[in-house]
C-alpha cells in the first residue's frame, strides 16, 4: 500500500468566460487532479451573479511565488482586473496595477 500526504492546498477562483476551460486543462496537466465547484459570484457591487468555478488542487511541495506568478498569468489570459486564489486557507487577491 502507498499513502501520500499532500500538505498544500491551492484554490483558483475562475470566472466562467471564454478561455477558462483551457486554463482548467493546463492546471489538470500540471497538478494531475483537482476538484471543481461551480458557484454564483457577486463582485464589484453588481447585483447580477457571474458564474465562477473554484478549482482546488493539492501538492506536497509548493513555491508560493511561482503560484502567485502563475495566477497573474491566468488573470492576464482571461483578461480580468483581478483574480483570487487561496493558498492553505489564506485568500490572495492578484490585481492589475
Amino acid at each position: 500500500m502507498r499513502i501520500r500526504r499532500l500538505k498544500n492546498s491551492i484554490k483558483f477562483y475562475l470566472p466562467r468566460i471564454e478561455g477558462y476551460l483551457e486554463v482548467l486543462n493546463s492546471l489538470l496537466v500540471e497538478f494531475e487532479g483537482m476538484s471543481l465547484i461551480e458557484f454564483d459570484g457577486y463582485f464589484e457591487k453588481k447585483v447580477e451573479p457571474a458564474k465562477y468555478v473554484r478549482a482546488e488542487v493539492h501538492i506536497d511541495k509548493m513555491n508560493e511565488r511561482k503560484i502567485i506568478k502563475q495566477a497573474n498569468q491566468i488573470r492576464k489570459r482571461l483578461d480580468q482586473k483581478s483574480l483570487a486564489i487561496e493558498i492553505n486557507g489564506q485568500l490572495v487577491l492578484i490585481e492589475h496595477k
